[in-house]
């Protein structure tokens, strides 16, 4: 007997049914997360804290796969062109709102093209110095530079990251002017601070902690609105006269477009979960970065936020699009 119902809609039927399957079963295989930076930058730091209890959380290993380059570009639209199963996912920085703002054509739509999924952590950025230099503190530092222009390099992870965007913002409210050098990743930017090729940096507060632990770099100031646990001692930008002086990255999870709704709020729980461990929690805080863990509705409205907001620092920094 012929069937009564268009084979249109028996598939959309079908397809409508599978979904809730498939999200129910998931996950079902290793999860691949792609972080968009070389290993030993910031957000390599911060996924590999909290990432194995969530792979535990959901019963299946996280695989941190890094894939840097072009601002964190290449790895993030390596997700975008994913299918839309929850199998691999974005572990992003800041870069992925500032972008939008740096760069003229880009290979993804920051907002479309994605399902966020939560901010993981937020995270201040730590003014840093090489030890040989004498500044104890900004206003020090400032003075130095007025009388050295263009004298002192700093290093950034790339062209129109959150630590480029920091140093460009203090270019233009002290009047004063550095070299920038620019790096693939926090991880190389970090090693030549330390070795006294170029002499300061912002890189986020994650990054820098192990260092000025270590005495190899001094931190005279912090961008937080309120300082950080990691380093209570060191007074924030607001505190040494530099007024909205606040810049921070948030670091979140994101999935292709399209991601079904369930598997969505699984990571988001899964995730969430393992922020709320007790060990992992102090860690974070401990290296500089708030646990968040908010919902995928929650990240969505921040993500938009971020976008507006570094498109205004862009345009005040005098910074021209490339």
């Amino acid at each position: 007997m012929k069937s009564r119902f268009p084979a249109a809609a028996v598939a959309a039927l079908l397809i409508g049914t599978f979904a809730p399957v498939q999200a129910q079963n998931y996950p079902v295989k290793p999860i691949r997360m792609i972080i968009p930076f070389a290993a030993g930058g910031n957000t390599d730091i911060i996924g590999r804290i909290f990432l194995p209890k969530m792979g535990e959380i959901l019963g299946q290993q996280i695989i941190i796969d890094n894939r840097g380059g072009a601002g964190s570009m290449i790895g993030t639209e390596a997700v975008m062109r994913a299918p839309a199963d929850g199998y691999t996912l974005l572990l992003a920085s800041a870069a992925h709102t500032i972008n939008p703002a740096m760069v003229k054509k880009m290979p993804y739509d920051s907002i479309k093209d994605f399902t966020p999924l939560g901010v993981v952590a937020d995270v201040p950025t730590a003014f840093v110095i090489h030890p040989s230099l004498p500044p104890k503190n900004v206003k020090e530092f400032i003075a130095l530079a007025k009388s050295r222009p263009n004298d002192i390099f700093y290093s950034t992870s790339g062209i129109g990251t959150v630590g480029h965007l920091a140093a460009e913002l203090l270019i233009s409210t002290a009047g004063i002017k550095l070299t920038a050098v620019h790096y693939k990743g926090t991880g190389p930017s970090m090693v030549d601070l330390v070795g006294g090729h170029v002499q300061m940096q912002f890189p986020s507060m994650p990054a820098a902690v192990p260092y000025v632990a270590a005495n190899r770099m001094r931190m005279i100031a912090q961008t937080g609105e309120k300082r950080s646990p990691a380093a209570p001692s060191v007074p924030t930008m607001i505190e040494q006269g530099h007024k909205d002086f606040i810049v921070s990255s948030g670091f979140a999870m994101f999935g292709p477009a399209n991601l079904p709704k369930p598997i969505a709020d699984r990571v988001n729980a899964a995730m969430a979960q393992a922020l709320k461990d007790p060990k992992i929690s102090k860690t974070l805080l401990e290296q500089g970065a708030e646990p968040n863990g908010n919902s995928p509705e929650a990240h969505d409205k921040f993500n938009r936020a971020e976008i507006q907001k570094w498109m205004r620092v862009v345009k005040t920094a005098g910074i021209p699009p490339t």
